[in-house]
């Protein structure tokens, strides 16, 4: 089992990272210091468990969690000194709570959920991107998402019901979703499955057909070879 520690106290890292070596089958693929770096490094570090803290500088452990919720990997640990945030924790699908100081009987107690759920999930549940709209939080699965597009300081996500303000960074939705987004722009995501032709110009410049929609973002030349592959593949 990959295991990612999110944690802003680098003692309470350590001592996580020492715990788990003393479980069998767990490999610490990476500890950070905040929920955005967890963010980061999903896509290239692809574990299967975030151990996550909740009261950290910047984003929360829950608004990670949040983000996260709906898909199988990672699943989410929390590790925290509170006991307040249990229900929340648990209603945000979180496999298990642990106080501080982790003990070892009850980390393996969640590891062994963590396989549990891991090993009898039957498929990907819905996955939803979590955003602002007039100033309330509201949700919508990423099955509905048309494109995603980067203005100033928010991501402008057109879907099938309208338009959706976050708060991440391209980069950061492409990392978290490396099996459905693909990078169309430096600019311009948008689900793989949306994808159904290349228009290229007299001028030489290429745009993407895009099945709900009539805007035909355009393709940039680094971009392009993986889209090519990508139509060839089905």
């Amino acid at each position: 089992m990959r295991v990612l520690i999110v944690d802003d106290e680098p003692l309470a890292r350590a001592r996580l990272a020492a715990l788990l070596g003393e479980c069998a089958g767990v490999e610490v693929v990476g500890s950070v210091s905040d929920a955005e770096a967890a963010l980061d490094q999903l896509g290239d570090l692809q574990p299967d468990l975030l151990l996550l803290d909740i009261n950290m500088p910047g984003m929360s452990g829950t608004a990670l969690a949040q983000r996260l919720s709906g898909r199988k990997r990672p699943q989410v640990v929390f590790c925290t000194a509170y006991e307040s945030h249990a229900l929340q924790a648990f209603e945000l699908g979180a496999v298990d709570y642990l106080l501080k100081p982790v003990r070892l009987e009850r980390l393996h107690e969640a590891l062994q959920r963590a396989r549990q759920r891991l090993t009898q999930a039957p498929r990907e549940a819905v996955s939803y991107l979590h955003g602002r709209l007039r100033g309330e939080q509201v949700r919508v699965a990423l099955d509905d998402v048309v494109y995603l597009l980067a203005e100033e300081k928010y991501v402008v996500v057109q879907h099938r019901g309208g338009q959706l303000l976050l708060e991440e960074s391209l980069r950061q939705l492409e990392e978290a979703y490396p099996d459905q987004l693909i990078r169309l722009h430096r600019n311009c995501l948008a689900p793989s499955q949306r994808l159904i032709g290349l228009k290229t110009l007299s001028d030489g410049r290429v745009l993407a057909r895009l099945s709900g929609t009539e805007l035909t973002p355009e393709v940039s030349r680094r971009n392009l070879p993986t889209l090519r592959r990508l139509l060839r593949m089905g």
